[in-house]
């Protein structure tokens, strides 16, 4: 499984979190802080623990190298050691081996050239330094990349992902008086409309107008027909990408292309795979490119998930890391703009990194989490969040269904505080835009899209106070 993973080493000087992933390699070089970041707090747990354990000094270190891993099944060439943790520990006994199965795996190296490769837990608090496997996985570094598919287009210039942190929010239909005065309030310049394969261009094009008059910019998410894709795929990727370029020649600001097809609900059962994304983002960014060029264009955001487990991908989906893995590896990188991710399961606030209200621990769980384990396969993209939002159900008579039940005890003031922390944390993660999910839907059943809504039952919108403080200029 190893020689599959994509690895990355990070800069020790300079912004060494801030362009994630960019393969250098240093000497002699002090590794830079970044004290709320996750891969940080892993590489500084790794380091103690190596410093104990084996009594060096790492303070000066010649690189080091992270990822995101799955201990949860046994190493193929140590059968007869325990899944987990401490599966790469010849010392540890299988007895007193630690159930845990997913976390960081980080390599560091000495000035003097030594190789150490630890494993840490994602809360941090288990560190293992490995001693099999070792040089299968420094090795792993070398693996060849998978080459772009050469039958796609060439990607065709722009210059849309320019310029500073904007804020905007999902509106469930018009932009009404009580709409566009709780944005405004919020300091929100953006106003998002999904628009899937039924929706009539009219209606985009007259949302469009209204908010350009309103003084909102326009992100349209814009999802097809997935039965016609598994039909006649060609056909309906040249549907979709006649309209999403009608929408640009309209004066769209953004388009998302597409929604979620990392699930087979929003793609082809039995093909959902990064690769077979691609090959619709490929001609639908050209026909964009061709129709507007200021239209800033974005990839779609994959549901966070990790249902698939060890496999990554069934025939009804695939991890989010594992489809924007792949996505990097067919080439897709080239045809947007900005990388398109979602947030939506947080019941901590943003600068947390544990202590989640769910039965077990997953990175996107956690907001700094989250945005790196997008970041890690595009280094250099900003990232724009196209859904970001707390649930609540606070105001509400009937209580959070039981698929939602993580979130029962998040409260509207919670929520407030956590949408205005993630701005701030956005902005100095190099977000490019973040869209709150969202702002006025009323739907509470059993998809409660109104516990996310920042407009309350009672017409309140505590968020919208709390946001507009860290968004004044």
């Amino acid at each position: 499984m190893m020689q599959n993973k994509k690895r990355f080493v990070s800069s020790l000087f300079g912004a060494l979190l801030l362009t994630l992933m960019a393969v250098l390699t240093v000497s002699a070089q002090q590794p830079t802080a970044t004290p709320t970041d996750p891969a940080w707090l892993a590489f500084s747990a790794a380091r103690q623990y190596v410093q104990q354990e084996k009594k060096v000094d790492l303070t000066l270190v010649r690189r080091w190298e992270f990822y995101q891993d799955d201990w949860s099944t046994a190493n193929a060439e140590h059968p007869q050691r325990a899944a987990g943790i401490d599966g790469c520990v010849s010392t540890k006994s299988i007895v007193l081996a630690r159930p845990i199965f997913y976390g960081w795996t980080v390599i560091i190296v000495s000035l003097r050239g030594e190789t150490y490769v630890t494993r840490v837990s994602f809360d941090t608090r288990d560190v293992a330094l490995c001693d099999i496997g070792v040089s299968r996985i420094t090795n792993a570094a070398q693996a060849t990349p998978v080459p772009a598919d050469s039958s796609l287009p060439a990607p065709v210039a722009g210059s849309a992902a320019i310029g500073g942190f904007e804020l905007g929010g999902h509106v469930q239909a018009g932009l009404v008086e009580r709409t566009v005065n709780a944005m405004r309030t919020a300091g929100m310049t953006w106003a998002k409309l999904q628009v899937r394969h039924d929706t009539p261009l009219s209606y985009a094009t007259n949302f469009l107008a209204d908010a350009k008059a309103k003084g909102f910019k326009v992100l349209f998410s814009m999802l097809g027909d997935h039965n016609r894709l598994a039909v006649d795929f060609d056909g309906e990727v040249k549907t979709f990408a006649d309209r999403a370029a009608a929408l640009a020649a309209a004066g769209a600001d953004a388009i998302e292309v597409w929604n979620e097809p990392n699930f087979a609900r929003e793609w082809i059962r039995g093909q959902v795979s990064g690769a077979s994304y691609v090959r619709l983002l490929a001609p639908v960014s050209v026909a964009i490119r061709n129709a507007n060029k200021k239209t800033m264009i974005i990839s779609a955001a994959p549901t966070p998930t990790g249902f698939y487990g060890a496999a990554g991908c069934t025939e009804d989906g695939c991890n989010d890391d594992v489809w924007m893995r792949q996505v990097a590896e067919a080439g897709g990188a080239q045809y947007f703009d900005c990388l398109g991710l979602h947030y939506n399961e947080g019941t901590t606030p943003p600068s947390a990194n544990s202590g989640q209200a769910q039965a077990s621990y997953y990175p996107t769980y956690f907001f700094g989490a989250n945005t790196s384990r997008g970041q890690q396969f595009f280094p250099g993209k900003p990232v724009c969040y196209t859904e970001l939002g707390y649930l609540t159900g606070e105001g509400y008579s009937r209580p959070i269904p039981g698929t939602f039940g993580w979130a029962a005890r998040t409260t509207v003031a919670q929520q407030a505080a956590w949408l205005a922390e993630a701005a701030v944390l956005a902005a100095q993660r190099g977000v490019r835009l973040m869209i709150v999910w969202n702002v006025d839907f009323t739907r509470f059943d059993d998809d409660p899209m109104g516990g996310y809504a920042i407009i309350r039952p009672d017409g309140s919108c505590p968020a919208c106070i709390e946001l507009g403080k860290v968004m004044k200029k």
